[in-house]
């Protein structure tokens, strides 16, 4: 059992840092362009698809990026690439203010690419990795609990501040807040320690920790399992109320099976927080992709209705935020701590490379064909995760 000392003094402080800080990145950068980029193209006079395609180039820029930043927290630490993450994030949410020329205004999303790249997820797993070595299963986990807040944190805050001050005023105040609380956390705060310095090899330990090499078939099967599933979360974000919406349900109840989605992904983390310490993540994530395919299935045979909705996005949430905790526990328990953060930076390169184009493909399939279609693209991704993770062995 964790002591409250080991939260103020020990390595286990970059838990609660990590998840202030996440839960600042999450809300300012990748949760606000729902709400304000239909008032960025409404005052440029853009177009929507233009307005959010700064996004979808922003998660391009991470996706590009993301090997160089887990190169550098295993050489540097997350106390210094976090920190200037945090920087350029709030550099960029000032500049977004201030573009008003089209190309000005993508090449700000590019900046804030590399910012998303720095500081999200995949980032903060890298850190604890660098400093927990082999047990940061737990930490990760335990920071998984905080990230799920932030969109149940962003979205009211931001609907607030827009009505108070508009989108201009809520992304200086949000630059503010990764300049001023982010950066200084994430460079005072976080622990130096490195489990490679503190913890001595021995025979014994060498032998308990075998892991399988990160490179050849292993690694193309996780980084496949990992980059097809990354086009659920991000394709049905976009879609899925519109998809319940259009099927006869009306706006305020879609608003509410929505909400559904945070609480189910918290509720999935507690209780593999509380109770999965002894399961393989292999058999975690086998469960969780099983679960959502049931999910799809559901929808297809009884069609979307209220019950069969709401039922879905609990067992989506469940499902994401059991896959959330795995994409930094299935490499750590696969390929060990050794070169985690270049591990998990190789990894986050296609995870968001396939984020950034699911929406557009997910709008084209509707567009073109149906919803259901749609969904059936969805599930079909679900299908080739599933698959490549149970073809995956553990080590030895």
């Amino acid at each position: 059992m964790t002591s409250f000392r080991e939260f103020i003094e020990g390595p286990w402080r970059a838990v609660p840092v990590l998840g202030i800080t996440q839960i600042l990145s999450w809300g300012t950068i990748f949760y606000t362009p729902v709400l304000i980029v239909p008032l960025i193209a409404a005052e440029r006079g853009w177009s929507i698809s233009f307005t959010m395609g700064g996004f979808s180039v922003g998660l391009l820029m991470a996706g590009l990026i993301a090997p160089y930043v887990g190169r550098s927290i295993d050489r540097f630490g997350g106390h210094v690439v976090m920190t200037l993450g945090s920087l350029i994030g709030a550099l960029g949410l000032f500049l977004i203010v201030h573009a008003k020329h089209p190309a000005a205004y993508y090449a700000v999303w590019m900046v804030l690419g590399v910012a998303m790249a720095a500081n999200l997820y995949d980032s903060a797993f890298a850190t604890l990795g660098r400093i927990f070595g082999i047990g940061a299963r737990r930490p990760i986990t335990a920071l998984t609990l905080a990230g799920g807040f932030a969109s149940t944190v962003s979205w009211p805050a931001t609907h607030f501040l827009l009505d108070g001050v508009g989108w201009g005023g809520t992304y200086l105040l949000y630059a503010a807040l990764l300049a001023f609380i982010s950066a200084p956390l994430h460079a005072l705060a976080l622990p130096r320690s490195r489990y490679e310095a503190d913890v001595p090899k021995t025979s014994e330990t060498e032998a308990a920790l075998k892991v399988l090499p990160s490179h050849g078939l292993p690694f193309i099967l996780v980084a496949s399992a990992f980059a097809s599933y990354a086009f659920i979360p991000s394709g049905l974000s976009a879609h899925l109320l519109a998809i319940f919406a259009r099927s006869g349900i009306d706006a305020g109840t879609v608003v509410w099976i929505g909400a559904l989605f945070g609480p189910a992904q918290v509720g999935a983390r507690l209780i593999e927080f509380a109770f999965g310490r002894n399961v393989h993540p292999l058999w975690v994530v086998r469960f969780a992709l099983g679960a959502l395919l049931c999910a799809f299935v559901m929808l297809a045979l009884l069609h979307v209705s209220v019950a069969t909705a709401a039922a879905f996005a609990l067992m989506f949430g469940g499902a994401n935020g059991l896959v959330t905790i795995t994409r930094g526990a299935v490499p750590l328990a696969l390929f060990g701590a050794s070169g985690y953060g270049r591990l998990m930076g190789r990894l986050a390169g296609p995870f968001l490379l396939m984020q950034s184009a699911a929406p557009l493909i997910m709008a084209f399939v509707i567009e073109r064909t149906s919803d259901a279609a749609a969904l059936s693209l969805a599930a079909a991704f679900a299908a080739i995760a599933l698959i490549c993770f149970v073809f995956l062995r553990r080590p030895a």
